[in-house]
């Protein structure tokens, strides 16, 4: 994951509280916010913070899961980006 990912992924976990979070992969993002309403708007951003489009089959529950998850679907987009 990079900073450009967790920065534009912050504003929208908001039951993460007031301490700064550390994000890793595992991070539950339904646990800190993130709703099928937000995940429509978290889409847009992210195809404008990156330039890309998600493919439809990356457009589900488990995509959008954790941070990690989501992030594999974005590096998977991006050209030299590894996923792993």
């Amino acid at each position: 994951m990079d900073a450009r990912f967790t920065d534009m992924l912050r504003p929208f976990l908001k039951h993460s509280g007031a301490a700064p979070l550390d994000l890793a992969p595992d991070t539950d993002l339904r646990r800190l916010g993130v709703d099928s309403m937000q995940a429509i708007e978290l889409l847009f951003t992210i195809e404008d913070t990156f330039g890309i489009s998600l493919p439809d089959e990356d457009l589900n529950d488990t995509t959008f899961a954790t941070a990690g998850s989501l992030w594999q679907a974005i590096a998977a987009q991006l050209p030299g980006e590894v996923t792993a």
